[in-house]
């Protein structure tokens, strides 16, 4: 079952839908308690994904047994406001409002809390979660590293100027403003990264051409760091940023899925193993 929701953010609504589980594959559970999955899309994206992988991801993750919860950010998709005119640190609050939404549920377990970001929804749930200690474990295809680098490479630097210069420049028919660009330059996610000490899947393609795949050895190094939380990595041979060929959205579909599944037995069999 599907269920679209507004949730409140401040004056803004934000569009989400909520999947529920379609039957119950997790054993670890309190009171029947199930895990949930917060997807945070990308760079001028929405909850559908290019060629729908978000919703095709959400609905697979909730036949294994998940909640799942994609939404727009502000001024993409269905949702209020103007995307250009807010910043990066209005994303992460707008995040934590789904978060706030999606823990108060009783059948959601707070112990099984994932943020799923592909490219700059990624950069977002990384920090989302060093601020937000709700978040468990993160899911991170195709992440950005560089907020401020990567998403003006990605406009240009012509566009970037004029936006300083003229008070906002057009990109793919969004108006992006200084307040926009001057935010990224407050964040570097790869620093921040050492500061989450729950379970991490790094994911990226090796033809991505948007964000370099270097990025996902550089993330799986710098989480290695840590003295708390596993991270694994997956790399997929020729795949795009978007995972955007059938075959490529089914790997990165069957690997995140497959990763969420390991955990759930790895806590089984230690509860077991406790009893």
């Amino acid at each position: 079952m599907e269920k679209q929701l507004t949730i409140h953010h401040g004056e803004l609504s934000l569009t989400a839908t909520l999947h529920y589980p379609i039957h119950q594959s997790h054993e670890v559970s309190d009171q029947g308690k199930k895990p949930v999955i917060v997807i945070c899309h990308g760079f001028v994206g929405s909850r559908i994904g290019v060629d729908r992988l978000f919703v095709k991801t959400a609905r697979e993750l909730a036949k294994q047994g998940n909640y799942v919860m994609r939404f727009d950010y502000a001024g993409c998709g269905e949702s209020d406001g103007n995307y250009g005119q807010l910043g990066f640190d209005s994303m992460i609050d707008q995040t934590r409002s789904i978060l706030d939404y999606v823990t108060d549920l009783d059948c959601i377990d707070p112990a099984r809390v994932t943020l799923l970001g592909h490219s700059l929804g990624g950069a977002i749930a990384i920090m989302t979660s060093v601020k937000d200690k709700r978040v468990k474990r993160l899911i991170l295809w195709s992440a950005v590293g560089y907020p401020f680098n990567d998403i003006v490479r990605i406009v240009g630097r012509k566009s970037f100027d004029e936006a300083h210069t003229t008070g906002t420049t057009d990109h793919l028919g969004y108006s992006l403003s200084p307040v926009f660009f001057d935010s990224l330059m407050e964040h570097q996610p790869l620093q921040a990264a050492t500061r989450f000490g729950g379970d991490v899947l790094v994911v990226h393609g090796t033809s991505d051409d948007t964000i370099p795949a270097d990025y996902g050895f550089l993330y799986q190094k710098v989480f290695w760091t840590r003295g708390d939380g596993i991270c694994d990595k997956e790399i997929i041979f020729q795949a795009n940023h978007t995972y955007s060929s059938h075959q490529h959205q089914q790997e990165v579909i069957e690997v995140t899925a497959n990763w969420l599944k390991k955990l759930e037995e790895q806590k089984q069999q230690w509860l077991n193993w406790s009893i």
